[in-house]
């Protein structure tokens, strides 16, 4: 997965505080910077299979466990990597961090000011 170098590409949840307090982080870097909401953007599985290869996790890493949604349907199952790419494609809400990219650089901003490593 790759965006432009001069670029801060940031795939958010756009009703998380700590989410948002990251793009403002972001903002104050004075590069460019490029938003995608989770409940508004449509990802593919292709491009989660390109997202997880730069950031070198397995789906399950980027999931928040304590959400309810995950408690009832995921908890305790085995799922291939095609329905680990299904789930993150219909279910982005369950990613617990902001992901941020930056040129072929991707991170998981795990607090907001985890940002700065792209900067």
């Amino acid at each position: 997965m790759k965006t432009h170098p001069r670029e801060i590409l940031i795939y958010y949840n756009a009703s998380s505080a700590s989410d948002r307090k990251t793009i403002a982080h972001a903002q104050s870097t004075g590069q460019k910077i490029r938003t995608l909401e989770h409940s508004k953007s449509r990802s593919t599985t292709t491009y989660w299979k390109g997202l997880l290869k730069s950031l070198d996790k397995h789906p399950k890493e980027l999931m928040n466990k304590a959400d309810p949604y995950y408690q009832a349907n995921i908890k305790g199952k085995e799922f291939n990597m095609h329905g680990w790419l299904n789930i993150l494609q219909n279910n982005p809400g369950l990613i617990k961090h902001p992901i941020a990219l930056k040129g072929s650089q991707a991170i998981i901003c795990q607090t907001p000011t985890d940002i700065y490593k792209l900067a």
